[in-house]
């Protein structure tokens, strides 16, 4: 099922939605609107958050080796990042160590258009694809265990931007995909990939989306749902029982649950794709913005187990991994 509201806005968006991929430059930007000079007030009043993005350096381990667009990051317990990148130049999944160095990668000829990738509680990776609607995991070596093919994307693809966008965890171990492009619901699988349930239809009211774009699951088992083209953060019960929503913070790409906080990687909600932003973090209870760091190329973020902040693909689309500030 996909709905044609959802498709619309896919349409008017794709181009954008892809991060305008061929252009490292940052983008012009429009006069402030409104709510955008109220966000920047919210900002400077809040605590700065002492890391500055820098460049995660990766080494080439062959010639010939180039990354394309780094849509998403991710930190496992052990300091391992994924990445998840575009380009044909690499493996679409890389493990980079400390130092640099691709520890492993796979994943060629699995993806139409990468798009997110996270560490579940158990160690294992899961990738999403926005084109083939595929969510995939795989053990940290990359051996493949589990293939959920979500469906509902029309045909054709428009842009290739029809399918599924992120994936989370709930302590049951059951699965739930934000299917953005084109559909807009949230569809929730057990552990081994059986379908229990979706919600979520196309519009601005409670429960409803314009392009869900990021979700994440708190401990305390709260689904937080990154409503990206509708400018907020939506709040559920596991069921898909609204609970409240975050207005105010920009047009939200990337969540990243975090003990009792929520971050948001976010820029002006009118700004183009790429707009220099930040990296939010939220008082999961409240709402209240409890700090931030800078941020430009805004789409999938992550916090390592020592606090380091990582974003993808950053500015002129070099993956960051932030280091402490004065």
């Amino acid at each position: 099922m996909w709905n044609t509201r959802a498709l619309a806005v896919t349409a008017a968006v794709a181009s954008i939605c892809g991060l305008n991929a061929q252009t490292a430059s940052a983008p012009k930007q429009q006069p402030p609107d409104a709510a955008e000079a109220a966000l920047r007030a919210l900002v400077a009043a809040a605590p700065r958050i002492k890391q500055e993005p820098a460049a995660l350096v990766v080494k080439p381990p062959a010639a010939g080796f180039a990354l394309g667009m780094v849509s998403w990051v991710a930190a496992a317990p052990d300091g391992t990042v994924y990445l998840l990148q575009r380009g044909d130049k690499a493996d679409p999944v890389l493990a980079i160590g400390a130092d640099g160095t691709v520890k492993r990668s796979w994943g060629r000829g699995l993806y139409v258009m990468p798009h997110a990738i996270r560490i579940d509680p158990q160690g294992n990776v899961w990738t999403t694809d926005a084109a083939s609607s595929h969510v995939r995991k795989f053990t940290a070596d990359g051996r493949a265990l589990l293939d959920i093919a979500v469906g509902g994307q029309p045909a054709p693809c428009r842009n290739n931007f029809c399918g599924t966008t992120d994936v989370a965890f709930a302590a049951n171990g059951h699965v739930f995909v934000a299917d953005g492009y084109a559909n807009a619901r949230i569809v929730e699988f057990t552990a081994d990939g059986q379908r229990i349930r979706e919600w979520g239809t196309a519009g601005a009211g409670p429960g409803q989306f314009n392009l869900p774009h990021s979700i994440q699951i708190d401990a305390a088992g709260v689904v937080y749902v990154a409503d990206r083209e509708n400018g907020r953060i939506q709040r559920f019960d596991q069921s898909g029982r609204f609970l409240g929503e975050w207005t105010g913070f920009g047009k939200t790409f990337g969540l990243k649950a975090d003990g009792t906080a929520m971050w948001l990687a976010t820029q002006p909600r009118q700004q183009p794709n790429l707009s220099p932003g930040w990296l939010l973090k939220v008082d999961g209870a409240s709402g209240r913005l409890l700090g931030w760091a800078p941020s430009t190329g805004n789409h999938g973020m992550d916090v390592m187990s020592d606090g380091t902040l990582l974003l993808g693909p950053g500015p002129g689309l070099t993956a960051q991994r932030y280091r402490q500030g004065p």
